[in-house]
């Protein structure tokens, strides 16, 4: 669990007359949107129904590990400096963000291995040299990419459908209806260099032969700003945020679930908790998953667009199976972050995602935050953290009875390859699955990043981040534009600033 310090009310002379915005969610799109809104002359309440914030970044502590739930990585430390710099302070101050270079080794079931990083084009010229020159050339498309679908479209409002229009030959000309690894193999032809340049898309809930090849950025933004770690962990992030806001006079409330949010003219004007318990507001700042947010807390009747029949017919992310583990001895020669893949890279893709079953085969990412960060287990001891991209819950699998068994699936696969002897060392073990997404994170289908990253649920097809159907009602986070990944988050928050107004145009409630 996430320690975070007590509360300390601010004294003041008279009642804080400053319009009141309520942030559904303490997740970092509902934090950012916290600090910028306190930026903007708000008084901020942000409502969280775990016991602790971070949301999908919440922290788990046990038996002297601390084991980040969810993001690991930061790779636009900016988008953070940014925050604190409106608060008058610097990122540095409160968090520590150490670079990792290698970014993350790739480990073949061939037993080849690469190291992705600032060295990439020495591994393409070791393992293909025939693709050196065709890695350049897509690196320079990334950048291209990057410097429309980041640094222009990434923060700006997506709220009409004359704004796509504008973009769109932007977008096409960038290989907005290609797919990432349509657009990857182009460029290079070694199948090796097409998985490291295409299974980006996987860290944000898509699917590399499907998803919108605009997310080929991503290559660029690693290699321009780099991949980062938080010293103590991706909570250390949090508790800053959360530092930040209560500097601005805002309150963070924990096991505060919000059952709906209150209407007046089919304007919002706050929220109900579970408990019974009103909070009237100006402003509600949504960081709930998109699709839970128009359908749960806000009436089928007053929703146009996002109605219960397109909730229905949208696509969403794949979930996840997430183990969280800790051991008596370490492992020196495991680096931060590996990515150890399966026989299959398309095949089982398309087991997760088209045929929703699960394979007999696995490709995993393990993270082992110890090889940085030494104090985030005990003294000779290592902390580890290994994902499999699973399939969401329309899947026929019933989670409550296989978590164990695949558990020791991928026990095995890890003491087969990068961890010799894992079962005789493990002293601590905790799971996270998909019910644990939909119970826990109110993700529907247990999607463990919202609706999936195709071109007709992005942009102007995404839920917008000020809701079209509802006065007064906003969205950040994964389920709206820009998506899911700590920088797309980030930059939903961003996106306040061009549609929320200013504190001093309104009249407190």
């Amino acid at each position: 669990m996430l320690t975070v310090a007590p509360e300390q009310p601010l004294v003041r002379l008279e009642p804080d007359k400053r319009p009141h915005a309520v942030v559904i969610g303490s997740g970092f799109g509902g934090l950012a949107a916290a600090v910028r809104l306190g930026a903007r002359g708000y008084r901020v309440t942000v409502l969280e129904r775990l016991d602790a914030p971070g949301g999908r970044a919440y922290v788990h502590r046990q038996d002297g590990y601390t084991f980040d739930a969810g993001p690991t990585i930061i790779t636009a430390p900016f988008l953070f400096e940014e925050l604190w710099a409106m608060c008058g302070a610097k990122l540095s101050d409160d968090v520590e963000l150490r670079a990792i270079d290698p970014f993350y080794d790739l480990a073949f079931a061939d037993g080849e291995r690469m190291s992705c990083g600032s060295a990439m084009r020495d591994e393409i010229a070791r393992i293909a040299p025939g693709d050196l020159a065709g890695y350049d050339r897509f690196m320079r498309r990334s950048e291209e990419i990057y410097r429309v679908g980041f640094e222009q479209l990434g923060a700006a409002p997506f709220h009409s459908w004359t704004e796509m229009v504008r973009v769109a030959p932007d977008l096409l000309r960038l290989g907005g209806l290609e797919s990432v690894y349509g657009l990857v193999s182009r460029y290079v032809r070694d199948p090796r260099v097409r998985i490291a340049l295409s299974f980006h898309p996987l860290f944000v809930g898509g699917n590399p032969f499907s998803t919108t090849a605009v997310y080929c950025l991503i290559s660029y933004l690693e290699r321009r700003h780099g991949v980062h770690f938080a010293m103590g962990g991706t909570g250390a992030l949090v508790q800053g945020l959360v530092k930040l806001i209560r500097g601005q006079g805002g309150v963070v409330r924990c096991n505060a679930e919000v059952a709906e949010i209150t209407l007046n003219n089919g304007a919002a004007n706050g929220v109900r908790l579970t408990s019974g318990e009103k909070l009237r507001a100006d402003i509600v700042v949504s960081n709930a998953d998109s699709a839970h947010t128009y359908g749960r807390l806000v009436p089928a009747a007053a929703r146009k667009t996002w109605t219960d029949r397109r909730l229905a017919a949208a696509r969403y992310s794949m979930s996840l199976f997430v183990w969280y583990f800790g051991t008596r001895r370490q492992y020196p020669d495991v680096p931060h972050h590996t990515i150890l893949l399966g026989p299959r890279y398309r095949e089982l893709i398309e087991d997760i995602f088209t045929a929703k079953r699960l394979a007999p085969d696995m490709s995993l990412y393990l993270h082992r935050p110890t090889a940085t960060d030494p104090s985030l287990a005990p003294e000779g001891c290592d902390g580890f953290y290994v994902l499999s991209p699973v399939p969401h819950l329309d899947a026929d699998i019933d989670w409550s009875v296989e978590a164990e068994p695949y558990r020791r699936r991928v026990q095995q696969r890890l003491s087969e390859t990068l961890l010799p002897g894992l079962a005789d060392g493990i002293v601590t073990s905790r799971v996270m699955t998909p019910l644990d997404f939909r119970d826990q994170l109110c993700a529907p289908k247990g999607a463990a990043f919202g609706l999936e990253p195709i071109l007709t649920q992005s942009a102007w097809f995404r839920p917008h981040n000020r809701s079209g159907d509802i006065k007064g009602l906003y969205l950040v986070g994964a389920g709206t534009h820009p998506g899911a990944g700590v920088p797309g988050v980030l930059s939903s928050a961003r996106v306040l600033d061009s549609v929320v107004p200013h504190a001093s145009e309104l009249t407190p409630a």
